[in-house]
């Protein structure tokens, strides 16, 4: 009989490599979610329409289609 802190040790290796920018974002829907006290569901949906509220910009100053030096 083995005792179990007798066991072999081994390194645990990465299954696949994790992406820290999607870990983040997750991790910070579920804090979002246990704060309001609402489904992770309904975090997602709130992002989406922050998103949709958003002016990124793109229509207040439109890039012009010929960059010319000197005028």
């Amino acid at each position: 009989m083995t005792w179990p802190w007798k066991r072999e040790t081994r390194q645990i290796e990465p299954g696949r490599a994790a992406n820290t920018s999607v870990l983040e974002l997750e991790t910070a829907k579920e804090i979002l979610a246990e704060i309001f006290h609402i489904r992770p569901d309904d975090v997602e949906e709130m992002i989406q329409m922050r998103l949709a509220e958003r002016d990124w910009g793109e229509q207040e100053v439109p890039w012009p289609a010929i960059f010319r030096l000197g005028e």
